[in-house]
């Protein structure tokens, strides 16, 4: 007995002495975490990182990978030393969960009591959102240092994966903030770029697509490594009358949830709050509390609901300066949406957001700890779930059917006398039989899979859209040999994905359009803004051909690894006499072609179409083979080696490029600068300095202006008070100084009309169509009523309103700017400009490039009023000078996931006269 007393004391003095050995926070920083006026860099935070890990344990310090601007990405994974010993068999329960695949009811009830519940913590994603970042440190130091009850339950039942979101943020942030040596002078205005590379707050709206390294990284580790039963991604702001708004969230929810996803965010959301009361923290809203939803995919969090995880979202005020909680008198008495409201305080501070964060997450492991089986067996169930959907006759229940039962249920109504028949309607009761004959119409239920033909022209987009799928964690199968289906052939190579897997929510949603419902203030009033885009669905952005199988099939099929990234095929290159062509329609064919002209070598463009290419394919003589056969060994693009030459050639010359970016950067223009890179275009960035300069024609043949490039004019006719707040050069580092100005009316739009005069070429994107009525070209906005008193205003949204939705539109594709293009192509439509072209516009030379031929173009997502658009302008080539200008007024270069329409930019990227 006294050997094992001797040896408890031991024992304890040395888990005593090792928990005393591990830095906190203020003996590694010099300050509290949630001190006023101070935060830390990344620089600082690594280093901190390496300490806790080396000191502990408890914890294992992983690189997930290395971030856009070359830091490395740090993944924590916290949980007891036995865990540790044992990661790798908890790391396959928790996946092969997840996947509910080739196992049954006993062995996944053996495995949820056998495993531990994985959890995921962020921090730091949008790096002005302070509070996200240093959350994450002090939870990581109570985590490893606490002994109490609860943290060691916690240790021993969940493994923690606390990810650091934006390393590069957090550097410029802390750094940028930190600069004044008068702490009460500190601040986060004035940021000079964006706080991820290219994109900025835009890394939340990337997963679904994964182009970012930081995406890619995080992506790998929530959809393929670890797949955890529960995620909390932290944000900030608050609703102003609140601390903070989270889960349950506000309606819709997307329709191919499965409802235990719903459910089990808001028991989580229950115990989050709940603990909160408990701590007498009160200011918390939720439901229609916020704006937040579940609608969307592409969010870090939002992504994670598509693939059965409960995703969790709050928002939080606060930040190292103390604030204010304004009076907001509609927030103070209790209600569903805010059951503990907050009083309105002069002044709140860091320290008080980080114990609600921290607060917050101990709650939510606390739920994983007691409920670590239910987490497990749930998200089987889940899985097990969408497999059995996918093996059967389904029909998800869209808005559209219902409101095609109302309509096909009123039109019979209609045709009756007045009687006994209108009691059917009567409680919102009507007869079975439009259920089954309309709900339940063979041509309604959802596909069985989809089938990627390894023919289609652009294979290598297909092949993109492919690994973004892999990316999320979805089973593909390929073709090893050819195959029919449905009576039509396959070729070998083709890619199969079907939906009777776990994750079939995300596959349906990234090839299915999505139909949001009719969403309204009240009846006949204004309509509710979406989270974020209403429809997206990739499939469509991106141009892929692919095949929707009703029926259950099969082929000689090869199942993928999980992860599994594939690579283009690369055609067999043949060496030609009469030179060599590739088609207008190949996106990746940019890549090739500059890649030539850097390397002075010929290329040109036919002006009809050719033995089979269509108009505008490139076309290498003969003696550029030598170096496109060495191209074409790294790039699978398929070269045709030519019997004979086209004869109405062009040859291509590449322009000068200046893209507008702004002081404070601009995510439109950051996106579009990440894609000119990666399709190796050279390109300058300009800024409103540069503009405002003049002489541009002898730099530059063309200038690019992204969204939020152009400013405004009121109803196309006279400037809006547009202005933006750009700090004056004694607020900020000279270093920056030459990003400071806006495009202004009065001095930019007479420099871009002298550009243009002088033989230059504009191209404006979105919102920046606006430049089109600063140069009084023949158009006007076609979305306009005219009132009772004569004038002419904008549509209001009770009568017309189209959030971000995929639509279909006509194409100009004989002209050279959209060659290549589809007759009929999707294209991203974000409550767009629509132009109306006036009489003197075809005396001027304007030429439409797309139009929407249709009352009904929506295809995904959500349009209120669409018959408006009929016959409108989206995008238009005018001569303007000795130059042109070229309007785009849809988003074709959308968070460069549009590849579909990637071509309306590039192709004005030549000089092709």
């Amino acid at each position: 007995m006294m050997k094992l007393r001797i040896l408890v004391f031991f024992l304890f003095a040395y888990s005593l002495a090792f928990g005393q050995g591990i830095p906190s926070p203020e003996s590694h920083f010099g300050f509290k975490i949630g001190k006023d006026y101070h935060l830390a860099n990344y620089t600082q935070t690594e280093a901190y990182f390496k300490k806790v890990a080396a000191a502990s344990d408890l914890v294992k310090l992983e690189s997930i990978g290395k971030t856009e601007e070359g830091r490395e990405q740090y993944m924590l994974i916290v949980t007891s030393p036995e865990n540790h010993n044992k990661l790798d068999r908890y790391k396959e329960i928790s996946t092969k969960m997840a996947r509910a695949e080739g196992f049954g009811e006993v062995e996944a009830r053996a495995m949820a009591k056998e495993g531990k519940a994985v959890v995921w913590i962020d921090g730091g994603l949008h790096s002005t959102e302070t509070v996200a970042t240093h959350q994450l440190i002090e939870t990581i130091w109570q985590m490893v240092s606490r002994k109490d009850d609860e943290t060691q339950r916690i240790l021993e039942d969940v493994i923690i994966l606390f990810v650091h979101a934006n390393p590069d943020g957090h550097e410029l942030i802390g750094d940028w903030y930190m600069k004044d040596s008068v702490p009460e002078k500190r601040s986060l205005n004035n940021l000079p770029v964006l706080y991820q590379k290219y994109i900025g707050h835009d890394n939340n709206r990337d997963f679904y697509i994964q182009n970012m390294k930081e995406s890619r990284n995080m992506g790998y580790q929530l959809f393929v490594e670890w797949i955890p039963q529960v995620m909390y991604n932290h944000h900030q702001r608050g609703p102003a009358g609140s601390v903070l708004a989270g889960p349950p969230y506000r309606d819709p929810f997307n329709y191919v949830f499965d409802p235990l996803m719903v459910t089990g965010i808001d028991a989580v959301g229950a115990a989050m709050y709940n603990r909160l009361i408990t701590e007498n923290k009160p200011g918390f809203t939720r439901m229609d509390g916020s704006s937040f939803s579940t609608w969307y995919n592409g969010g870090l969090r939002t992504t994670t609901h598509f693939h059965n995880m409960i995703g969790i979202l709050t928002e939080i005020i606060g930040g190292p300066n103390p604030e204010e909680i304004p009076l907001v008198p509609d927030r103070m008495i209790p209600n569903s949406n805010t059951p503990f409201p907050v009083m309105p305080q002069k002044s709140w501070h860091f320290q008080q957001s980080i114990d609600y964060s921290v607060s917050l997450n101990f709650a939510l492991l606390d739920y994983a700890a007691r409920n670590k089986d239910h987490l497990l067996y749930n998200i089987y169930a889940m899985g097990k779930s969408s497999i059995g959907k996918g093996n059967m006759d389904y029909w998800t229940a869209f808005p559209r059917k219902i409101d095609a039962i109302k309509k096909a249920h009123q039109a019979d109504l209609a045709k009756q006398a007045a009687g006994d028949t209108r009691r059917e309607a009567r409680g919102g009761v009507i007869p079975s039989k439009y259920y089954d004959s309309i709900y339940l119409a063979p041509m309604e239920r959802d596909p069985r899979g989809f089938i990627i033909p390894a023919d289609q022209t652009d294979f290598a987009t297909a092949v993109k859209f492919v690994n973004a799928l892999v990316r999320t964690g979805i089973r593909i199968e390929k073709a090893m040999a050819d195959f029919t289906v449905n009576g039509k052939k396959y070729l070998k190579g083709a890619y199969v994905v079907k939906t009777d897997q776990a994750f079939r929510p995300h596959v349906i949603d990234m090839f299915e359009p999505q139909d949001y419902p009719n969403d309204f203030q009240y009846p006949g009033g204004p309509p509710i803004r979406p989270y974020d885009a209403a429809g997206w669905t990739l499939a469509y952005q991106m141009g892929v051909g692919f095949d929707r199988i009703m029926e259950a099939f099969d082929g000689p099929f090869e199942t993928l690894s999980y992860g599994e990234l594939q690579g283009i095929p690369v055609s067999k290159f043949e060496s030609s006499k009469s030179g060599y062509m590739i088609s207008a329609h190949i996106n990746d064919a940019f890549v090739l072609v500059n890649e030539l002209i850097k390397g002075k070598v010929d290329v040109f463009r036919t002006k009809s179409a050719f033995q089979g290419l269509p108009e505008g394919s490139f076309y290498i003589p003969s003696n550029g083979g030598t170096a496109l056969g060495k191209l074409t060994e790294n790039l699978g693009i398929p070269v045709l080696a030519m019997k004979n030459s086209p004869k109405d050639l062009v040859k291509v010359k590449a322009k000068r490029i200046a893209l507008f970016d702004t002081y404070g950067g601009s995510m439109p223009s950051g996106w579009v600068r990440w894609m000119l890179e990666q399709y190796h275009f050279d390109f300058d960035v300009v800024y409103a300095k540069d503009i405002d300069a003049g002489e541009l024609h002898k730099k530059y043949d063309i200038l690019l202006f992204i969204s939020g490039g152009i400013p405004s004019v009121n109803d196309g006719e006279a400037p809006s008070n547009y202005a933006r707040r750009m700090p004056t050069p004694e607020e900020i580092p000279s270093q920056y100084h030459h990003l400071l100005g806006e495009i202004t009316p009065e001095k930019s739009i007479p420099q871009i009309k002298k550009f243009l005069e002088n033989g230059g070429d504009v191209l404006t994107v979105g919102s920046s169509a606006q430049l089109a009525f600063h140069l009084d070209l023949p158009v006007k906005n076609a979305l306009m009523e005219i009132g009772r008193d004569g004038k002419e205003s904008n549509l209001p949204g009770e009568k017309y309103y189209v959030p971000g939705s995929v639509m279909v539109a006509k194409m100009e594709t004989s002209n050279p700017a959209n060659w290549g293009m589809k007759p009929y192509s999707d294209i991203m439509f974000n409550n767009s400009l629509v132009f109306k072209l006036k009489p003197e516009a075809k005396q001027i030379g304007l030429e439409p490039l797309a139009w929407f031929d249709r009352p009904d173009p929506l295809k995904s997502g959500w349009a209120w009023g669409q018959s408006y658009l009929e016959d409108g302008v989206l995008a238009f080539k005018a001569p303007v000078g000795k130059g042109s200008l070229f309007v785009y007024s849809p988003e074709i270069t959308f968070r460069a996931q549009s590849h579909g329409t990637f071509k309306m930019l590039f192709n004005n990227l030549y000089n092709v006269k």
